[in-house]
């Protein structure tokens, strides 16, 4: 399974070369570059290029990892309980799956974009090392382990508004996209306005 580009994206050599070698060793690549420079856009092609589903789990200021693997809904289950609903006695009815439970579980390999991970807490990357190494996770109110049936191809983009820790970098392939030189700028226009007169770009 190797990416070689899209239509739609125009990816350098040395971005090809290192999304291959994350999908060959099967470790996490890390995407680091000014918004704008197509971090996001690098795995919904990469999704489409090798015919895989696409999970995105975008990251804000208050999201927390557990997110990621599962939520308990608690309370639910008590208004569930007041009501008389025979659900309540079945805890999985409130088991709310995240994407790295879907990804892990997905019948067909998949692309999991962690998108933005620099707007979480700074513990929000460690609190996905275990996970995203052994790619699996224990639930603890179904005491059932969770374990990628096949290993998701993973994409972290990062906008280098703050710095990441080492042990996490440690796990992941990196590469930082510059902003595109001219020549690779014209190549990028001629990708979505095929039509636009050369002379414009000057």
């Amino acid at each position: 399974m190797r990416f070689k580009g899209s239509e739609a994206y125009v990816s350098t050599d040395d971005l090809t070369l290192a999304v291959n070698a994350a999908i060959t060793l099967q470790r996490p690549l890390l995407v680091k570059g000014e918004p704008g420079t197509g971090k996001t856009m690098l795995a919904v092609e990469v999704a489409k290029a090798l015919g895989l589903p696409l999970l995105e789990w975008h990251i804000k200021s208050t999201t927390k990892a557990q997110q990621g693997l599962y939520e308990y809904d608690a309370v639910s289950r008590l208004r569930d309980s007041q009501l008389g609903d025979p659900r309540v006695h079945e805890i999985r009815n409130y088991i709310v799956k995240g994407m790295l439970w879907q990804a892990f579980t997905s019948e067909t390999p998949v692309v999991l974009l962690i998108d933005e991970i620099d707007k979480a807490d700074i513990e929000f990357p460690n609190d996905l090392l275990r996970e995203l190494d052994r790619m699996e996770f224990f639930v603890y109110e179904t005491k059932e382990l969770v374990k990628a049936t096949q290993r998701p191809i993973v994409f972290i983009t990062s906008n280098n508004e703050k710095e990441l820790p080492d042990a996490f970098l440690r796990r992941c392939f990196f590469h930082y996209i510059r902003f595109p030189d001219k020549e690779t700028m014209e190549k990028i226009v001629d990708v979505h306005f095929p039509g636009l007169k050369k002379s414009l770009l000057r």
